[in-house]
């Protein structure tokens, strides 16, 4: 398939340029993508931000080089992109256990992260329900945080559990009560910003709120049912995996919406909405 070919293009840009700074412009250009697609892409099927994947390879081809050559520690360290010893040394123990001079000592053991690939996987057996929307520009007044990928940390969860802690969660449905709650993926990257809000058509945001506008698109809508947030969760692999493969469009580049409805969100019938920003290729 076609995004396949695409996706492992990159793959192979990206092992050409270890020695370089990442260049996430440059290798979304190679998967014909916007650097928005191909990193949310990237993240679905391999479980790890692009930024993780590089920095993985570029400590396993540094360890490589120290146990079979007699290149110096700072100049390894600088050719994979580490200002100082210090930094590298730091990075290097906490993959390997080791401190980069340990690495040369015979019989050592050192961790491989080798090169990933991506291949056809044969699924289909639930049909993916959608329907494609066009909105206009639109405002959302909310708090906003710089979040993690992963499942630890500052996660989406950990946002919805803090705003629902220090109020912020009631001060919103004081500021609009009418429309569902959002959950708003501003940009993507190893560290995202993450909105919580609610459509609102007055600029002015109360005090401690701040106000985004979604600029129109069209949408690809996506229904999910279930219990959160395994319903949404699931909803984005299904999107990112067999959705976008099997389809004609492409991500815009724009913010990612959640969308949740009134009623209890345990509830094996619960329902929420997943929005992309899509166009055709």
């Amino acid at each position: 398939m076609d995004w396949l070919k695409r996706m492992e293009d990159a793959l192979e840009f990206i092992e050409s340029k270890m020695n370089e700074p990442l260049d996430i412009e440059a290798i979304a250009k190679v998967a014909y993508s916007s650097p928005f697609h191909f990193q949310r892409m990237f993240y679905m099927l391999t479980g790890m931000t692009v930024g993780e994947y590089v920095r993985k390879r570029k400590l396993t081809l540094a360890a490589q080089e120290l146990a079979v050559s007699s290149a110096k520690v700072v100049d390894v360290a600088l050719k994979y992109g580490y200002n100082s010893p210090e930094s590298f040394a730091k990075v290097f123990r906490k993959i390997h256990g080791i401190s980069p001079s340990e690495a040369r000592n015979s019989g050592v053991s050192l961790k491989a992260f080798p090169r990933i690939s991506f291949q056809l996987t044969i699924r289909g057996e639930k049909e993916v329900e959608y329907s494609i929307e066009e909105k206009e520009a639109f405002n959302v007044i909310g708090k906003s945080a710089t979040l993690t990928c992963g499942s630890k940390g500052r996660t989406r969860q950990w946002f919805w559990r803090e705003c629902q802690r220090d109020g912020t969660l009631t001060k919103i449905d004081y500021e609009e009560t009418d429309t569902p709650l959002l959950g708003i993926t501003l940009n993507f990257n190893d560290n995202f910003t993450y909105m919580i809000g609610k459509k609102k058509e007055t600029a002015v945001p109360a005090s401690g709120l701040t106000l985004q506008k979604i600029p129109s698109s069209s949408w690809a809508v996506f229904p999910c049912t279930g219990p959160l947030p395994e319903a949404i969760q699931n909803g984005f692999r299904q999107i990112y995996q067999e959705w976008f493969p099997a389809t004609e469009y492409e991500h815009a580049g724009l913010p990612e919406i959640e969308v949740y409805t009134p009623g209890k969100s345990e509830a094996e019938g619960y329902r929420s909405e997943v929005w992309i920003p899509v166009m055709k290729r």
